[in-house]
């Protein structure tokens, strides 16, 4: 049993870098998921009043605001539209007109689900149908709504793609290297049988360190991704207000059941395999 300890400490740091990787992975397709809903939430949708009326344009905010899809619903009057145009366009065209031709609006942002060009356009239609008396029209960059989904879906199937690849390779390298761990005790486990142990006596100190070894690897995996994660936040702060505490919770459990289960499953096996195999073959 000494002499199969370094291999456990081996067995251990390669199933945690395996499990690394795979973390990484996770979390890279968790974040790129919520920069994508993030991109998608940041497109202003403009209703352009025709009504000056105070009192009709409280209420078609109050509707919108009551809405599913809305968020961030803001009235925009004609000085501060002159002000949003100033700051996007990096420029004063007041110098040049005396009269300020930008129209009020209500100003409203979609939640991501909504954020494309069926549910935008379901949208537009439900408030020009309901106030197109109020309401001149609603406006929207519509080419980016139309690229932004386009490759969304692209990225989403590479990725989908480069996650199974990723999965059998992270499970094909934790059975191998679980299984080199584990050679060194072939003989301990035959013999074993040979004075009369039982398949399951024999099995069950070796699963017991099988979890322990798989908990300890998928711990250090966590440790090393939770310090990269927190280094990767602090020289992007955007990183942080994007993060879903739940989800990254979610990538750590998944870490400790794979780094466990797959730990249990090819020490099981392959005492399964050296029970079975004659004396000679173990030479």
């Amino acid at each position: 049993m000494k002499r199969s300890k370094p291999n456990y400490i081996y067995s251990v740091v390669g199933v945690a870098l395996v499990l690394l990787i795979m973390g990484i992975m996770g979390w890279v397709f968790l974040n790129i998921q919520s920069v994508g809903n993030a991109f998608k939430e940041d497109i202003r949708i403009s209703a352009y009043l025709r009504t000056l009326n105070k009192d009709t344009i409280g209420q078609i905010q109050q509707y919108i605001a009551g809405q599913a899809f809305a968020k961030n619903v803001t009235y925009v009057d004609k000085n501060t539209a002159q002000q949003i145009w100033n700051k996007e366009n990096n420029e004063d065209w007041a110098k040049i007109l005396d009269v300020n031709p930008l129209p009020e609006s209500i100003d409203f942002y979609a939640k991501a689900a909504y954020v494309n060009a069926d549910s935008l356009a379901k949208i537009a239609t439900n408030l020009m149908g309901k106030y197109g008396d109020q309401i001149t029209d609603l406006q929207y960059p519509k080419s980016l709504v139309s690229n932004l989904n386009e490759r969304a879906s692209k990225i989403g199937l590479i990725f989908l793609v480069v996650a199974i690849v990723l999965c059998v390779i992270v499970v094909v390298s934790i059975d191998n290297t679980i299984r080199l761990a584990m050679f060194s005790n072939r003989f301990l486990i035959k013999t074993m049988q040979m004075v009369g142990a039982t398949r399951g006596f024999i099995a069950r100190p070796l699963n017991v360190r099988a979890v322990i070894n798989g908990l300890i690897s998928s711990g250090i995996a966590i440790l090393i991704l939770f310090s990269l994660i927190s280094w990767a936040e602090s020289q992007f702060p955007q990183l942080k207000s994007i993060r879903d505490m739940r989800l990254t919770l979610i990538l750590f459990g998944g870490l400790i059941l794979v780094g466990v289960g797959i730990s249990v499953f090819s020490t099981y096996r392959s005492v399964l395999k050296y029970l079975k195999m004659k004396l000679d073959d173990l030479y």
